[in-house]
């Protein structure tokens, strides 16, 4: 028996549809180099739900009659909330989605998939796509009295939390034509990979500048040169789980992110309590071991209150948007804004694990109230922001000198290797081989559940079993989702389906899990032209039956993926970029001495011409402010250069090359990179679909 496909138009809501704005509006067209505008008519409306649990808003943004193409885009961010569905108005330049949408034909449309709260628990999780499939096909009705024209194409497209529901919408309906997920998981993926990040992060927080250093562009290749035996075991684990240790460079900067786990973890707790006990009592959890690490970083602490020191002003507001894949959660926290207390003394040692530590008042008016350590300095400690934590300013509002509080990190200690207690029955999730012993039985013990097929929050399971077409773009860089989640997802559509004739998968080099374009430094680059250039192609595949580029050839080795280096054989859309000065990755030279960088940009059959190559002599780290979100980085690849045609040879393959001398003052060990641009059309002009890839090239000056 074949799967229900939900049919939007016959759902009993659909026919209570309200709208309570209609009016012409006007927003920035980055395209414009002039600073115009592109006009659009502004749809604000809604279901009336009967059921009490849902409450669905939608928001449609039309261009003008003439330069309208016959299809939306409709963009599903990683948490619906109640409000969601004007959230992207806030995006300014390429981030802009609406305003991508409208200059290049199509209508936008954006939801709140049916939440009435942010974050807050829906009474049935599949709402979340049904709510966005009654959206689409309501659009469908008032574009068509709107233009006079027939039925729109429709293309639903969401990254993170927003591919699961990408996934299920196209999976799970027809009110979509194609889709393209982007930055995807797997139904095990949560927490466990968000988990297994921080675990890495605690288990070679001294050994990341050794890492990043020795697979960096004329490194040593050798990332477990300096480790110890616990380090090293760490570290093959991790790696065969699928994280990329190269997208180590952010915890070498310095900057240590949980990610999402906070957002995660009040559910773990809620779903298997017995676990954080379990964990350092039961044989066979790395807690319960005397001699192991966990119990090495575990810290409990009970502490005295000397005095109290209220929190600041109100942080201000982050510049960036808060729908995107790596900023939607962060709604949520309890910020501490500068609030500290001075204790009676406080945890000492050489190598304090003090990520994660739980303060909880246990004597005086506010006894029971739980905060999160920020650090310690000095006899005081400070409070850090939080998701699911009591307000910072109820709580230490209550505080007296005299009050005791118990300091302890041994449930995100516990939460770091939850992971490893989740193998899943399906060998088809390969990573998870390394806990299962030769004749294929688990190693160590497992939870009576599998806890990351109810964590989609679309209370569905990805099948493969696709209703349209799709094209998904997966970053190998990503620090928040396994890599291999969309090969994974290949294979799935290929047992549903037959084959993957109607699937592209596309991977991008030196790109972490955020979809925002100012995500750029002389490390990484962003996926966001790729991923605007992939529904222009979805739209054209599926209305105009143009093929779109294949999919990008790589193998699949214990956790780890490897993209096509031959340019011939490489496909996709991303281009190789090499890097070389003097004429390899790595140059010896002397202050003030010159030497010649080389790019070259080789790109994918059908896949255009390279427009840019802008270099940077620069290095900068997180703390240098250099790694946030600019819509423009001219500031880090501040020197331009000139873009020269070799051709494109008999298999395809397009090449152009820049070429720049330079020089360092100062000796020390430099890293030089280049950024390049291309586009299918070898056109500079849209701003949108520049497709990045960039490399680096080491310079020492002795």
């Amino acid at each position: 028996m074949g799967k229900t496909i939900y049919h939007a138009k016959e759902d009993p809501t659909y026919q209570k549809v309200y709208v309570d704005i209609e009016r012409w509006e006007e927003r920035p067209n980055p395209n414009d180099k002039n600073g115009g505008t592109v006009k659009y008519f502004y749809v604000h409306g809604g279901f009336n739900d009967p059921e009490a649990d849902r409450l669905i808003k939608f928001s449609f943004c039309f261009p003008e009659k003439e330069k309208y193409q016959g299809h939306f885009f409709q963009y599903l961010c990683p948490f619906p909330g109640p409000d969601e569905e004007m959230a992207s108005v806030k995006r300014t330049g390429r981030d802009d989605n609406i305003a991508f949408a409208l200059v290049h034909g199509a209508y936008f449309i954006e939801s709140n998939m049916g939440s009435k709260t942010a974050f807050g628990p829906m009474k049935d999780a599949t709402q979340t796509w049904k709510a966005s499939a009654m959206c689409a096909e309501y659009s469908r009705e008032y574009a068509m009295k709107f233009y006079g024209c027939t039925r729109p194409y429709g293309y639903v497209y969401g990254g993170s939390g927003g591919g699961y529901k990408s996934m299920a919408c196209i999976e799970n309906t027809d009110a979509w034509d194609g889709a393209a997920p982007y930055v995807i998981g797997c139904p095990v993926s949560l927490p466990n990979s968000i988990a297994l990040h921080v675990f890495a992060q605690r288990m070679l927080r001294h050994q990341f500048k050794n890492i990043v250093d020795a697979l960096d562009a004329g490194g040593s290749g050798d990332p477990e040169e300096h480790m110890n035996a616990y380090e090293k075991a760490a570290y093959r684990e991790v790696c065969r789980m699928g994280f990329q240790p190269k997208a180590w460079f952010i915890e070498a900067d310095g900057k240590i992110d949980p990610g999402a786990l906070p957002v995660l973890m009040p559910g773990v707790r809620a779903a298997d309590p017995a676990y954080f006990k379990d964990f350092w009592t039961v044989p066979g959890y790395d807690g319960a071991n005397p001699q192991g690490v966990s119990q090495r970083d575990r810290l409990v602490f009970d502490g005295v209150v000397k005095s109290v020191h209220l929190a600041g002003e109100a942080a201000e507001e982050d510049d960036e948007y808060t729908n995107g894949v790596d900023t939607a959660w962060k709604k949520q926290l309890a910020k501490g804004n500068g609030a500290w207390i001075e204790l009676e003394e406080v945890p000492e040692g050489e190598d304090l694990y003090l990520e994660g530590v739980d303060i909880t008042v246990t004597s005086g008016k506010a006894k029971g109230k739980v905060m999160l350590l920020g650090g310690i300095e000095g006899k005081a400690i400070t409070i850090g922001s939080a998701f699911g934590y009591s307000s910072v300013d109820d709580v230490i509002k209550d505080i007296e000198p005299g009050d005791t509080l118990h300091l302890d990190n041994s449930d995100y200690i516990a939460v770091q290797m939850y992971y490893r207690h989740q193998v899943p029955d399906d060998k088809s999730f390969e990573a998870f081989s390394q806990f299962r012993d030769a004749d294929g039985n688990l190693a160590i013990p497992q939870r009576s559940f599998i806890m990351g097929y109810g964590f989609t929050g679309t209370g569905t399971v990805q099948d493969g079993n696709i209703q349209g077409k799709v094209i998904m773009n997966q970053s190998l860089l990503d620090e928040s989702t396994w890599p291999w989640c969309a090969h994974w997802y290949k294979n799935k559509v290929i047992e549903a389906k037959g084959s993957d004739k109607d699937y592209r998968l596309y991977w991008n080099e030196n790109c972490l899990h955020g979809d925002v374009s100012g995500l750029q430094s002389s490390r990484v680059i962003n996926y966001v032209g790729a991923l605007y250039q992939s529904l222009l192609d979805l739209s054209d595949w599926v209305e105009k039956g143009i093929e779109p580029k294949k999919s990008a050839a790589y193998e699949y080795k214990e956790g780890q993926i490897y993209i096509e280096q031959d340019p011939e054989k490489r496909f996709g859309l991303q281009p190789k970029i090499t890097l070389t000065v003097n004429g390899g990755k790595k140059a010896v030279v002397k202050p003030g001495e010159k030497f010649t960088l080389e790019a070259l940009a080789e790109v994918p059959q059908g896949a255009g011409k390279a427009t840019a190559f802008d270099f940077t002599l620069k290095n900068p780290s997180l703390a240098d402010k250099h790694y946030e979100y600019k819509d423009d980085s001219a500031e880090i690849f501040d020197i331009p250069g000139e873009v020269i045609d070799l051709g494109t040879d008999e298999q395809g393959v397009s090449r152009q090359k820049a070429v720049i001398t330079a020089s360092y003052d100062e000796p020390g060990t430099h890293f030089a990179a280049v950024r390049v641009k291309s586009n299918v059309d070898g056109s500079p002009d849209d701003v949108f679909t520049q497709i990045l890839n960039l490399d680096r090239a080491r310079i020492v000056v002795e």
